[in-house]
């Protein structure tokens, strides 16, 4: 069940930064637009809360309520971000906005720029295993959560192996 909100929590939260860019660029309704973006936090809040009334009614942890967390903590860290590329786009197609910049592909930018993803990636993990720690106290039942402290290792590891990948390219910098 959990798998399924948290899919359905990822086309909710589309559907309303699209609902909220057409109604702000091609309607030109700039208040509802508005509403609309701030609606895609609630989302997340409702995952969470589902699923932490979902382990306290007694289901034991399964790497899918683990991964709600990761998702509210991946859409927290990336969110903004990833509204604000929509945003950019719309724009541009819409509202005679100018054209996005392409992303950097070589040299120190693009060093800065895998930097800074990795800062990102640092703060979505921080989020998530906050979030993780908070349901293993609420459930209060170590063999229950045993699943929700993995996924903080897990993730810690992927983090790593980010680590390595983003700040190679500081010391080796993508030529032109």
């Amino acid at each position: 069940m959990i798998g399924a909100l948290i899919i359905g929590c990822e086309i909710a939260f589309w559907i309303f930064v699209l609902a909220g860019l057409s109604a702000r660029y091609i309607l030109g309704w700039k208040k509802a637009g508005a509403v609309l973006l701030v609606c895609t936090p609630i989302v997340d809040l409702l995952l969470i809360l589902a699923t932490v009334i979902d382990l306290r009614n007694g289901a034991k942890a399964e790497f899918m309520h683990a991964l709600a967390a990761v998702y509210i903590g991946v859409t927290v860290a990336y969110g903004h971000r990833m509204i604000k590329w929509a945003d950019e786009r719309f724009a541009h197609k819409f509202a005679g906005g100018q054209k996005p910049a392409p992303k950097p592909r070589h040299g120190e930018a693009h060093a800065r720029m895998e930097r800074q993803g990795w800062y990102r990636h640092l703060l979505a993990w921080v989020i998530g295993s906050v979030l993780l720690g908070v349901m293993i106290v609420v459930v209060g039942d170590q063999d229950r959560t045993k699943e929700l402290g993995l996924m903080v290792l897990r993730w810690a590891a992927i983090l790593g192996i980010d680590f390595v990948i983003s700040f190679s390219y500081t010391l080796w910098p993508k030529k032109a």
